[in-house]
């Protein structure tokens, strides 16, 4: 069985949604997980307009951000620039365990298909598909069109794992904090980290 990830690439790209995101980020910080952080630069901007965070735009100073924000231990969180080639994520030798693009817009979703490999984000994730390594890209768009479609499957065979921010209601979750503990859960799942965010099903709290 595959053991949990001591280190993540986590990249947040430009879908709405992303508190999914940085929820993730929070919970792997307290897991003790090294993050190697990367925001598009839409990734930015949709956090500052979906959340009251004002993150600035620099690899630097979005390292000490999110370091303070989340308690990080010194170097546990490593932001990277856009097309900062020299990072670690770009070549099979600097791979993380594990790479989570959360959200993903379609446009990452059809770049990585290809191969593209125009930013950091993208090589990183191709990177990660050459070495294999697991990669889940959580989409956020709705309805699908045929190209989304298609390009999911195309990166499911090559073992990519496709999960559309749809949270569940079985458990009756009575807050968005809630719904959004329900997808950062099924994330940590396929990471093989273990938590206690939400119930799961057969539990009895789901059938009370």
């Amino acid at each position: 069985m595959q053991s949990a990830p001591k280190i993540v690439t986590l990249m947040v790209t430009g879908a709405s949604g992303v508190q999914y995101g940085l929820r993730l980020l929070e919970v792997l910080v307290k897991k003790g997980v090294t993050v190697n952080l990367l925001l598009s630069r839409p990734g930015q901007l949709v956090i500052n307009m979906e959340t009251d965070l004002k993150v600035p735009s620099r690899a630097k100073e979005v390292q000490a951000y999110f370091t303070e924000l989340y308690g990080a231990k010194e170097g546990q969180i490593r932001a990277f620039e856009r097309e900062q080639w020299v990072a670690p994520v770009a070549s099979g030798s600097g791979v993380a365990d594990a790479t989570v693009i959360c959200p993903c817009t379609t446009a990452t979703l059809s770049a990585v298909a290809v191969g593209a490999s125009r930013s950091l984000i993208e090589r990183a994730a191709d990177v990660c598909l050459k070495e294999r390594r697991p990669l889940i890209m959580v989409v956020r768009e709705t309805p699908f069109s045929d190209i989304h479609l298609e390009n999911m499957l195309k990166l499911s065979k090559m073992g990519a794992v496709i999960m559309p921010a749809n949270p569940g209601f079985y458990w009756k979750p009575t807050s968005i904090d809630e719904l959004i503990d329900f997808m950062v859960a099924r994330i940590l799942d396929h990471l093989r980290i273990e938590h206690d965010l939400t119930a799961r099903w057969g539990d009895t709290r789901c059938f009370s």
